[in-house]
């Protein structure tokens, strides 16, 4: 006799109904994704809904035309054309004209002799001879007065006062002695005129004061005839350390 298993009965419902719940999960699950799947595919299959447009009405008044004030306000300005660039060419400076040398002109030749002879003068047609000019007076003779004031005349005694020379302590500490001799002219008034040192005494300073004292000097007019001449005298200036 074959055996025979017995199967609980408390045990078969449990995992049964475990099984069960686990495969209706799943089925639902697979279910769900595949709606969705659905909705995503008929979603991208239909065209995008268009936005829905807002119309506006817009109302326009026609006002009444301004009158134009002038006809060229009308006018469309046209864009200027443009000026095509201009091509200058460069200026040639002008070579300087030399200025044209003067021609000299000829000298006016005279005129040749006529070879034809001259007639001879008609003596009787001839012209009254002219007077004969008397002759220019002489020049008169330079006066001798005038002679006399050109070259003063050498005398050898004049009335004068000679001024007594001083003699330079230098010159008598160093014992200088000497002879200075002066020339001078007495004019006209007696005024004395060209002092110079006609002989030195061999010392400068004695000189010096011999000139000096020529100067202090005065004279009077030299007469000749009564009429004062230019008179030319020399003195001497002794200079001594015995005096």
């Amino acid at each position: 006799m074959p055996a025979t298993h017995t199967i609980s009965a408390g045990t078969m419902p449990a995992s049964s109904s475990r099984l069960n719940s686990r495969v209706l999960t799943a089925t639902a699950v697979v279910a769900v994704i595949h709606v969705a799947l659905l909705a995503v595919i008929l979603t991208l299959r239909h065209d995008p809904v268009q936005p829905a447009l807002e119309s506006h009405v817009m109302t326009a008044q026609l006002l009444p035309p301004t009158p134009v004030a002038a006809p060229v306000a009308m006018q469309s300005i046209a864009p200027p054309t443009p000026t095509p660039p201009v091509h200058t060419k460069p200026k040639v400076q002008p070579k300087p004209t030399p200025t044209p040398k003067p021609t000299p002109r000829p000298l006016p030749e005279s005129a040749a002799p006529s070879p034809t002879p001259v007639a001879a003068p008609d003596p009787t047609l001839a012209a009254p001879a002219a007077p004969v000019a008397p002759p220019a007076p002489a020049a008169p003779a330079i006066s001798r007065q005038t002679m006399e004031i050109s070259a003063p005349k050498n005398v050898s005694h004049l009335d004068c006062n000679i001024a007594e020379p001083d003699y330079p302590a230098l010159s008598k500490r160093r014992g200088e002695t000497g002879t200075a001799y002066v020339r001078f002219v007495v004019g006209l008034t007696g005024k004395l005129e060209s002092i110079e040192l006609k002989k030195s005494s061999g010392f400068s300073r004695l000189d010096d004061a011999a000139l000096s004292a020529m100067h202090a000097s005065a004279c009077k007019p030299f007469l000749e005839n009564g009429q004062p001449v230019r008179a030319a005298y020399t003195q001497p200036f002794d200079f001594n350390l015995h005096d």
